[in-house]
């Protein structure tokens, strides 16, 4: 992979139109599955697994995920820098998401070994280094991936529904890992053996998923690019001034506040949720799978509706009808008792329909600001843009769940290793639990809304912005003409 610090890019020979059919979409959507299913998994079990199987502490187990997300967050806008400079022929982020496809997989199954060790030193120390080699080959995958939305069409109505399948995608391969993880719960003995299975798995599936995208879109970015010619070029501004600019473009600020709202909420519900389904409600670990696939499943099946919605109204307006829907059932979950099995499942499928919007809105807005940057700069930076996003939001869940693990350990949650008897928990970690799996999360959520509704480029704004670019390609053709 040959990374330059700024040279043009030659006019390829034309290329047969290729439409963004369904083809397209969807070996874009499988793409999602390569961090979706990996991700889902560690947000649902992660902080559980190091705590009740592995027997860690919880702060330390909250410590885990706090650094590994920070080395993880680090590597963000600074792969998504180098992608937006990489010369290949396979051009700029397809080499990225190729070489961190395999160690992706193999570093997800490591997670899920319990390395034979009595100290929580070791523990910790085993943890801490696979989640660091782990999250060193997802920023090489998610990256450039997510930054082929704004690559793969320029269209305002395209990207929603592009961002339609990803979203889909993102809360289906949720689904699949949460199937998965209850079928290999119910078929493999052993605690230990059904999470190192679900690793192997799991990691496997996040594999394929790379080839079958690359694979999928390829053709059709080729033609887009060609039909761009010029916006590849790499602005010569060193990393720490191209952050700067990203900073100060305004609509910029609003998605990076409305993307971490959205995902703040949603990980640390993620999070507390089999806690608050085991040690609150008092059922065992196959209501808790339930539970996650009722909110997926839910959100999965809005999805058309939410994007049809889209397309008939500015993008933002659908966040703000559909999160109040989650911010109702997170309130009727603090108040639930336990032996309230029916109205718990309710509140699963109210939460999931409104929690379709936070999957679909952030990603599908982004897009539009990397057009208002190239306006104003002449130079494409999706891999700034998305890097900077996906940093920010990984470093804000860090030091939320590592919160998360803090609190239940201040409250005196008690940790046990698997196959052992579950001990009887405190009040005081139970009301713990019940605050972060309501209250807490829906402050959050209320913050997301107050963006949503300021939020400064509507339908119009964009169209205006992507008359300009081509009026201004146009220009630049004839002169080149002319010049020739």
């Amino acid at each position: 992979m040959a990374v330059l610090e700024s040279s043009p890019v030659k006019a390829a020979a034309p290329l047969s139109p290729v439409p963004l059919n369904l083809t397209t979409k969807l070996a874009y959507g499988v793409g999602e599955m390569s961090s979706e299913v990996t991700g889902s998994i560690l947000v649902f079990f992660a902080l559980f697994y190091l705590t009740n199987v592995a027997g860690l502490n919880p702060t330390l187990a909250g410590s885990v995920i706090l650094i590994s997300k920070l080395w993880d967050a680090i590597n963000d806008p600074l792969v998504g820098w180098l992608s937006d400079r990489t010369r290949s022929p396979l051009g700029r982020r397809y080499p990225w998401m190729l070489l961190g496809a395999v160690p992706l997989g193999l570093t997800f199954l490591l997670f899920w070994v319990v390395p034979n060790t009595n100290t929580q030193l070791g523990l910790w120390a085993y943890y801490a280094a696979i989640a660091f080699m782990f999250y060193a080959a997802y920023t090489a995958v998610v990256i450039p991936y997510s930054t082929l939305v704004a690559e793969l069409t320029q269209q305002y109505d395209e990207r929603t529904q592009l961002v339609s399948y990803k979203a889909a995608f993102s809360i289906g391969s949720s689904i699949i890992a949460l199937v998965l993880a209850q079928v290999i719960f119910a078929i493999v003995p052993g605690e230990r053996q059904q999470y190192l299975t679900l690793g192997a798995v799991c990691g496997l599936v996040a594999t394929l998923a790379v080839f079958v995208c690359v694979a999928g879109t390829y053709r059709r970015f080729r033609w887009v690019q060609h039909q761009r010619q010029s916006p590849n070029l790499v602005t010569p501004l060193p990393l720490r001034q191209q952050l700067q600019v990203a900073l100060q473009t305004r609509p910029f600020l609003f998605v990076v506040g409305l993307y971490l709202c959205s995902w703040l909420g949603v990980q640390v519900t993620a999070a507390i949720l089999p806690y608050f389904v085991v040690e609150w409600m008092g059922l065992s670990e196959t209501h808790f799978t339930q539970m996650a696939l009722a909110v997926q499943g839910t959100a999965l099946a809005t999805m058309a509706f939410w994007s049809w919605m889209g397309q008939r109204a500015n993008k933002q307006k659908i966040y703000i009808w559909g999160i109040p829907l989650t911010l109702l059932a997170q309130a009727g979950l603090f108040g639930l008792q336990p032996g309230q099995i029916g109205l718990m499942y309710t509140l699963a499928v109210m939460a999931g329909a409104g929690l379709a919007t936070a999957y679909l809105v952030p990603w599908s807005l982004l897009p539009d600001v990397v057009d208002l940057d190239e306006l104003n700069t002449g130079h494409r930076r999706e891999g700034i843009f998305y890097g900077l996003v996906v940093y920010l939001q990984k470093v804000a869940v860090a030091i939320a769940l590592f919160l998360v693990g803090k609190i239940l350990d201040g409250a005196g949650l008690i940790p046990h290793l698997a196959d052992q008897p579950a001990p009887i928990q405190p009040e005081s970690a139970l009301w713990a639990i019940r605050w972060l799996i309501g209250p807490i999360p829906s402050l959050v959520l209320i913050g997301g809304l107050i963006l949503a509704f300021f939020y400064p480029i509507s339908r119009q704004m964009h169209d205006d912005i992507v008359l300009q670019l081509q009026a201004r390609k146009e220009a630049a053709t004839i002169a080149a003409k002319r010049d020739a």
